[in-house]
């Protein structure tokens, strides 16, 4: 298959980071999983006086956003759902017109031009998959929690409570989560549509873009029409559980995913360099199919100053997959995939982002809550200002004895 659209793709967006080690190429991850063309008209007067207010820091869950997947958007339809949450009160009662116009506004001026045009175009590059590539299942494209998940699976999350959420979730390394989640029947139904895909892409001659620049094998999901699907996983399914177990990073206000399928064996990647991902919170499933090795390894969580730091031996896990059963960690937690030795192993991964996250992010300068080397230098810190305040009331003591 040829990978010319992986080139685009590496040039163009943004993407999780290699660190030391790796097996070569820098990895500029990425996908955006939603850009739907857009062309806004001139903002109405109404629009241009509620562009001075400042939109809430906290969504306001009480409110039932507007459905936008029927309209032309050059953003994702789900990012303007989301966004509406975090509208000024007078936005609420407006027009959808309105707050189209206000939301695209906001959101334009944090997208440059050469990135619209790049959106566009990818825009382009997956209607033309849509309108081309036949589903093998389409039931596959509608979300079925009793076809797609375990029982005990969509039973703590039908709860929603936090312990029904632990009551099926281990932490057998801090901050890696292992649950069983994808029934059998599902996994099969995903290879099956997945090779499917790549079948057509290969009698088509059909140029794909890959995952990310350090998978050369693989399929986005997104671009052949999973995206709906994979949209009602994150927020149904894996934003409540990211919500109790990483709401530090971002896990409540989880709301745009990047989703693809990777693949190692024979004739396929071999392993996967030591990195972190472009995601707030990431799950990687195993689909399958029979091999031997392949084993995840952890190596602690670093923002991006501490990224290249040594690991603690607490901080290092190794994690052997099973086919069904979930990892969800933080995109921050370094990790990396050892040799598949044999046979053919592909898993499902969803990156899922924060965008509130990610512009809180850029005002803070520690992230003790979740980095371990922040983590390590306020503990010193501490331990420093503990002895000086000894060493200080010892001298005042001293002093005391003297007088």
């Amino acid at each position: 298959m040829s990978l010319d659209g992986s080139v685009e793709r590496r040039r163009s967006e943004p993407s999780s980071m290699q660190i030391n080690g790796s097996n070569g190429n820098a990895n500029e991850n990425g996908g955006t999983s939603s850009m739907m063309l857009y062309s806004p008209t001139s903002p109405s007067p109404q629009s241009q006086s509620q562009s001075h207010q400042r939109l809430r820091l906290n969504p306001n869950t009480d409110h039932n956003p507007e459905n936008y997947e029927d309209l032309k958007l050059e953003f994702n339809p789900c990012i303007f759902s989301s966004l509406e949450r975090y509208l000024p009160p007078s936005m609420l009662t407006v027009t959808r017109q309105l707050k189209v116009q206000y939301m695209n506004d906001i959101l334009a001026r944090y997208l440059p031009q050469g990135e619209r045009i790049r959106v566009q175009r990818h825009r382009e590059y997956r209607q033309k998959i849509i309108a081309n590539y036949q589903p093998l299942h389409r039931e596959l494209y509608t979300m079925d929690p009793a076809t797609f998940f375990v029982q005990s699976f969509v039973e703590a999350i039908n709860k929603n409570t936090e312990e029904s959420l632990r009551s099926i979730i281990s932490e057998p390394s801090p901050g890696v989560y292992t649950f069983e989640m994808l029934h059998q029947d599902f996994c099969k139904m995903l290879l099956s549509e997945v090779d499917n895909f790549e079948k057509w892409v290969s009698e088509s001659n059909f140029r794909i873009m890959r995952p990310n620049t350090m998978n050369k094998y693989g399929a986005v999901l997104d671009d052949f029409g999973l995206e709906t699907m994979l949209d009602k996983l994150m927020d149904d399914f894996v934003r409540p559980i990211s919500k109790v177990f990483f709401h530090e990073v971002g896990g409540s206000t989880l709301d745009s995913h990047h989703g693809f399928v990777v693949e190692y064996g024979k004739d396929r990647d071999v392993d996967l360099g030591f990195h972190v991902d472009d995601s707030e919170v990431t799950l990687n499933v195993c689909l399958g199919k029979q091999f031997s090795g392949g084993d995840l390894f952890f190596r602690g969580i670093r923002c991006d100053k501490h990224v290249n730091t040594e690991s603690q031996p607490e901080e290092s896990f190794d994690y052997s997959h099973v086919p069904g059963q979930a990892v969800l960690h933080r995109g921050r937690h370094r990790h990396g995939a050892r040799a598949t030795k044999s046979g053919h192993r592909i898993n499902l991964l969803l990156w899922c982002r924060s965008s509130a996250f990610r512009e809180l992010k850029k005002y803070q300068k520690d992230f003790s809550a979740w980095c371990g080397e922040c983590q390590s230098d306020k503990r010193e810190r501490q331990r420093q200002s503990i002895a000086a305040t000894k060493r200080e009331l010892l001298r005042r003591e001293g002093d005391n004895t003297v007088a």
